[in-house]
């Protein structure tokens, strides 16, 4: 008997979602940085556990909105609670849960959604007594299927998120190949990973303004070799000028980050050449934000 369970992975920004969904699937198909709003769009990942296919939905962090990017990152996560088996919600036990994040659980437990309670970054408590005084005040207020506190850093307790969700999957046949870990196409994977190096090596002010698009992606012929073109987009002229650096350091150092994620990722050797172009105020235009697939539409 096969059985299936479709879940959102959700959450504030910087609280470990995509770093847990890595976790789970055994691979990198969600950027992780120490940086928030490091994803943008709805990423799925696939997992299976005997008889059982689990199929993750990973969601941009909750924050303010600030432009229609943000906008849209927002109702990604509006969206992605619907037709779903449970909502896995994921927060930073070193932080006190905030508005909207309260906000959004009890809206899930009025839609009678299960919602498991994952606390990450317990490493970071010395005294772990205080985990027990953070389960007693938020399940005083929310209802929770389960609470699993977990380090996804050093892999502890990703295992007991795991048999949770497996609990709550219902008998279904799989909707993916059993091969199968993400939906996303190759070139939407490879520009993350570029992207994700950017994050990682550039000041604050840039990353949230940069958008990658890979624009061709094939393997050659004669040779094993995978040959990959991309262009960097940035708001501003003197942001390009950053991304590329000092004699074409900071591109060339990034590039370089990249080709290694990407050649452990497809197994093979990557041939990466990327370009930097200016797209002014594109997080405010609905055409560009489109045309890098970061609507929710």
């Amino acid at each position: 008997m096969t059985k299936t369970a479709f879940v959102t992975i959700a959450g504030r920004t910087n609280a470990g979602k995509s770093s847990l969904l890595n976790s789970i699937i055994g691979e990198k198909i969600a950027s992780v940085s120490d940086k928030p709003q490091t994803t943008r769009t709805r990423i799925t990942g696939i997992k299976n556990i005997g008889e059982t296919q689990l199929v993750f939905f990973d969601t941009p962090g909750l924050h303010k909105p600030k432009n229609k990017l943000s906008e849209h990152m927002l109702n990604t996560v509006r969206e992605s609670v619907s037709d779903i088996d449970a909502i896995v919600f994921v927060m930073d036990s070193t932080k006190k849960i905030n508005s909207q994040e309260t906000e959004l659980l009890k809206s899930f437990n009025k839609s009678e959604i299960p919602v498991i309670l994952v606390l990450n970054k317990i490493d970071l408590i010395s005294d772990k007594s205080e985990i027990m005084t953070i389960i007693a005040d938020l399940s005083s207020e929310i209802s929770f299927e389960a609470v699993v506190p977990v380090s996804v850093k050093e892999n502890n307790g990703v295992d007991i998120v795991e048999e949770e969700i497996i609990k709550l999957a219902s008998e279904s046949p799989h909707f993916f190949p059993d091969d199968m870990i993400t939906d996303q196409p190759e070139k939407v994977l490879a520009g993350e990973m570029i992207r994700e190096k950017l994050l990682k090596i550039l000041k604050d002010e840039v990353p949230h303004g940069i958008a990658v698009g890979v624009e061709t992606m094939s393997e050659r012929e004669d040779k094993d070799i995978l040959d990959i073109s991309a262009v960097i987009y940035c708001e501003k002229e003197s942001h390009k000028g950053i991304v590329i650096g000092k004699n074409g350091s900071m591109l060339k150092r990034a590039s370089s980050m990249a080709r290694y994620e990407l050649e452990k990722f497809f197994q093979i050797q990557v041939n990466l050449k990327c370009w930097v172009k200016v797209k002014e105020d594109w997080r405010n235009r609905e055409n560009l934000i489109r045309t890098f697939g970061l609507s929710e539409q």
